[in-house]
This record gives C-alpha cells, structure tokens and sequence, in this order.
C-alpha cells in the first residue's frame, strides 16, 4: 500500500516556492529550502537564486559556501528591477589562486578620512522620501595584489575612491549610501579595492564584485543597448547613473571632451541620440584608460551600420588626439 506524502508545515516551506527545476541541478526540496532562506536570504525570485546556482555549477564552486550574490539591479532596458548575480570578493581570490600565480596581497591603505553629508530621495513602502545622513569614510584605499609573470613577483595596484565606489540607498536616484556602507565605509571600500587589483593582475579571470555592483543601474550587461525599451522617469532634481560599465567610476565627468561629438564623424544626425551618449562615453573611458583595442572590441560587438561607423570614427579621433596630446 503507497505511503501517503504529508504535507509541509508552514514552518518547514520555503521561502520561495521551488520550481520545476531542470535534472542538471538536480536539487532536493530541503537544499532549496537552504537556498532560499539561508544562502540568500535577499532574494526575491527563484529565477535570481536558480541563475546564482547555474553560475556556480559552470564555475565549479560551492554554492552553499555563498561564492556568489543576488544584487537588484535597475535596468532601463525593462523599465523595472532586475536580480542579477555577481561573484563576492572571495570567489575573486578563489579563481585567483587557481591559476596557481596568485603571489598574495598587501595589508590594505587607506586615505584620509572625510566626512559629509549625504541626501536624496529614496523610495520606502511605495513612496518617495527624502533623507539625509552624515558619513565618515575615507577618501581612497588601495591593496596591492602579486602575481607571479615569467617567475618574477609583480605588483599590481588599482586605488578605489570611496565617493566613486560606494552603493547608493534607492540606487540611481539618490546619493544616500545603503546602511552596509554607513557601517562599514572601510570594509566595504576595502573589497572593492581588492577587487580592482585583482582584476588588474588577472584580467581574464576577474570580473566585477557584488560589492561594486550594489546600487548600480544596468543596461543589458553594457552600456549600449541592444534593444530600445521604456525608461523610468527620475523624480525631480535627482541623477541617473549610467551603466554597469561605470562600477569602478559611477559618473565621467561632463568636462571630458568627447572627440565623438565634433562636426566632422560621420552620422552623427542618423544616430540614436541615447546610442550616441553611449557611444560617446565608451570613447572617453577608453581615453582615460588609453584602453583602445579593448574599447574597439567592445563596440564592434555591440554595435553595428551606422553606429558602428560612428563608433570607430570617434574611437580613431580621441586615440589621435591623445597621441598628439602626449608627444606635446
């Protein structure tokens, strides 16, 4: 005679109803339950937990040692929040040290200390408020990474500023930091700092941190979008950020003279004007970092006709005039 299942107590169901999950997890209800209410307990969709255990199955690391996060994200695209996953500072090392290169790091430095205030307007049980805190924080940090090249120890150094890095509270629209980063401006900033100088010493294995990631707005997984959707209309007096590609640096600063703009590229009265702003901020960033072959990539991959000769004709432009710039 078949035994009768019973039927989970409210105290024993988890958080998030398990879905009909695919035989290569192959994930027992009690294991979702874990997932759900203890691994990540900020989730909201079992979509966001599910895509967390695929990318640490792809990546060969435990799942229940919590590698990975799921961060909210707004994306413009959707016109609505997002879960995205994105590796913790630990996962970083972790793909570091498997290389068998990772020579260690240096205790952290940090800047001098700052303080001020911070306000917006930040969206609380449906509705807008504003809000104002006073941070102390320092200015920069800095960890160095080694990694092993040709047997020789090499230092790699990627100093992180704490008003370029923090998460803001409510996400773009709103300069309040979120409560981790009030309580630990030092901590918080630290991770990021061993981030960049991890990624800077493996850049083929490193990728941007949860901790960096926080409060960011994203547009697909760039900062041109591939297809056109509503945009969120920001309460009044407040600032949008841009893109995931700013993790490391939220704003570029509307002095940098875009060469993307001048009269003379081709197609500038053809293009998207939002395509264009892009475009034009992909070409400054590869200014300030003279990353011109990796900007190239990056808009042949992304863009295309038009856009596409519009992008390479300013990329050509600002490499020319950095170029003159420097044998001046």
């Amino acid at each position: 005679m078949a035994r009768k299942t019973q039927p989970l107590q409210p105290a024993d169901r988890p958080r998030i109803p398990m879905p009909a999950v695919d035989t290569v997890l192959n994930l027992s209800p009690s294991s979702w339950k874990v997932l759900t209410d203890s691994i990540f307990p900020s989730a909201k969709t079992a979509e966001g937990i599910l895509l967390a255990v695929h990318y640490c199955l792809a990546r060969n690391l435990d799942v229940m040692k919590r590698p990975v996060h799921v961060v909210p994200m707004y994306s413009k695209a959707l016109g609505q929040e997002i879960e995205t996953v994105w590796p913790g500072i630990a996962e970083l090392q972790t793909t570091a040290a498997r290389t068998g290169q990772w020579a260690g790091m240096d205790p952290p430095r940090f800047g001098p200390l700052c303080e001020r205030s911070f306000s917006g307007r930040v969206k609380r049980d449906g509705s807008w408020q504003d809000l104002e805190l006073f941070v102390g924080f320092p200015e920069w940090c800095e960890v160095t990474v080694y990694r092993l090249v040709n047997g020789q120890r090499c230092p790699f150094t990627e100093p992180v500023f704490w008003q370029e890095a923090y998460a803001r509270l409510g996400g773009a629209y709103s300069e309040v930091p979120t409560d981790m980063w009030v309580k630990r401006p030092r901590g918080q900033l630290m991770k990021c700092a061993k981030a960049a100088s991890l990624r800077a010493a493996f850049p083929e294995e490193a990728t941007y941190t949860a901790e960096e990631m926080e409060g960011k707005v994203i547009e697909a997984d760039t900062s041109i979008p591939v297809q056109r959707g509503p945009e969120m209309t920001p309460p009044a007096n407040e600032v949008r950020a841009d893109s995931a590609a700013d993790a490391n640096a939220d704003a570029v600063a509307d002095a940098v003279a875009h060469p993307a703009s001048d009269p003379g590229c081709a197609g500038t009265t053809d293009l998207d004007p939002p395509m264009k702003d892009r475009i034009d901020k992909v070409v400054a960033r590869a200014a300030d970092n003279a990353a011109w072959k990796q900007a190239e990539q990056y808009l042949r991959e992304r863009c295309d006709g038009a856009d596409l000769t519009y992008a390479l004709e300013a990329l050509k432009q600002a490499q020319t005039a950095a170029t003159h710039k420097q044998a001046a």
